[in-house]
């Protein structure tokens, strides 16, 4: 009999496979209800919903605008809390449209149960994204006031 992973492996494991474009096998690492949530998305950009499939689903439809070549500067921390782990890490990746390449510097928190990422967290700075998919324009009329 094997020793589950930690939350720290799992988590260290998912940041790798997401930094090979993401290798699909990242999926493996998640609960078939598991949450994820991306606080600050570019407007418009719409929530990921929950799930496996949705995961999947999600990582499909980025793979057919940008793809990940690399990932550095990844530092993983246990917490006191046994199934939750924090990662902080640099992805490298192009933009398919224009060969545009970027970087997102990224802090994920995941809950980890049983060896696989029930819940998760990534924050990224959305002026990142902004900059590297030309929407700047529309990152900045969403933070302007109604008028």
């Amino acid at each position: 009999m094997t020793a589950t992973a930690s939350p720290s492996e799992v988590l260290h494991q998912f940041v790798q496979l997401m930094g090979k474009g993401p290798d699909l096998a990242v999926v493996d690492l998640v609960t078939t209800d598991a949450v994820f949530e991306l606080p600050y998305l570019t407007p418009g950009v719409p929530q990921q919903q929950p799930g496996r499939e949705a995961f999947l689903a999600h990582l499909q439809r980025g793979a057919a605008i940008q793809r990940f070549d690399a990932v550095d500067r990844v530092e993983v921390y246990g917490t006191t809390d046994p199934e939750l782990a924090v990662a902080e890490y640099r992805l490298h990746g192009e933009v398919l449209a224009t060969g545009k390449r970027y970087t997102l510097d990224s802090v994920m928190f995941a809950r980890v149960r049983g060896g696989l990422i029930t819940w998760s967290r990534v924050y990224t700075n959305p002026l990142d994204g902004a900059v590297a998919f030309g929407a700047v324009d529309r990152l900045l009329g969403a933070l302007r006031p109604a008028e």
